[in-house]
């Protein structure tokens, strides 16, 4: 197992968002996290990457446990992320913005990558660019680099941001609701796009509302309802459970 959740648990003050959740994330699987909104489903995004701190339970990556470790270390261990809401840099370029997703792993760091121009370009930053370069290429928008990241269609910002991303050679990537805006012709590109980074040996835990995406890519399927994880199992198994089909059409629950 690459991710490992042992019963984790998160109140905000006093509302609980996630109640004993447990989970294991395969090496090598694309593994979907589904439910209804406000099931809990981000919650667990951000106490997996360190935006927030675990009130009860404990995450393991790579036989390391999680519960301590600042975002930019877990980054280092190889856990990559994106967003529900695009979280871009405006006033940067395409190329600029996928840049910064590696400064946790290079010396000069953020400052460099932020104000180059005022400083000698040193061997890390080609080697920096060299890499965003690549991802972009990877993602379909080595032409657009040089653009403004504000100019870019939202289809395309969160291809920046997938990008972004990959620079940190992830074992792990945390997509949230990857498809969110986009039309179907958009939504098939990046079904190919997960699948070819699954190829390269990316193991992917994936936030979708998206079925039809959820149900042709994942090879295992968790549904949280309510901060609880209701049900899991392969999407014929899950798509056939009557707790998530309770979740999803709000019928009561028997004796009820």
């Amino acid at each position: 197992m690459i991710l490992e959740i042992r019963n984790v648990g998160k109140v905000y003050g006093g509302f609980c968002a996630l109640h004993e959740v447990a989970m294991k994330v395969e090496e090598g699987k694309i593994h979907a996290v589904i439910g209804p909104n406000g099931a809990g489903k981000t919650t667990l995004f951000n106490l997996i990457s360190g935006m927030h701190d675990i009130s009860s339970g404990e995450i393991w990556f790579k036989g390391e446990r999680l519960n301590e470790l600042k975002p930019h270390l877990r980054a280092k261990l190889g856990i990559g992320r994106t967003f529900q809401i695009v979280r871009l840099f405006d006033s940067l370029t395409v190329l600029e913005n996928v840049m910064l997703g590696r400064h946790c792993k290079t010396k000069a760091g953020l400052f460099k990558t932020f104000f180059k121009f005022s400083l000698k370009e040193l061997e890390e930053e080609k080697t920096t660019r060299e890499n965003a370069l690549k991802w972009l290429e990877f993602v379909g928008l080595g032409p657009k680099a040089d653009q403004m990241a504000s100019n870019l269609p939202h289809a395309e910002q969160r291809l920046v941001e997938m990008a972004r991303a990959l620079t940190l050679e992830p074992d792990l990537l945390l997509l949230d609701e990857p498809a969110a805006g986009m039309n179907p012709k958009e939504t098939m590109g990046l079904n190919g796009l997960m699948a070819k980074m699954n190829q390269m040996g990316k193991t992917i835990l994936l936030i979708e509302h998206n079925m039809q995406l959820v149900m042709g890519i994942s090879e295992t399927i968790s549904v949280l309802n309510f901060g609880e994880k209701i049900a899991e199992g392969n999407p014929s198994e899950v798509q056939d459970n009557p707790a998530v089909i309770e979740a999803y059409l709000g019928k009561k629950r028997r004796g009820n």
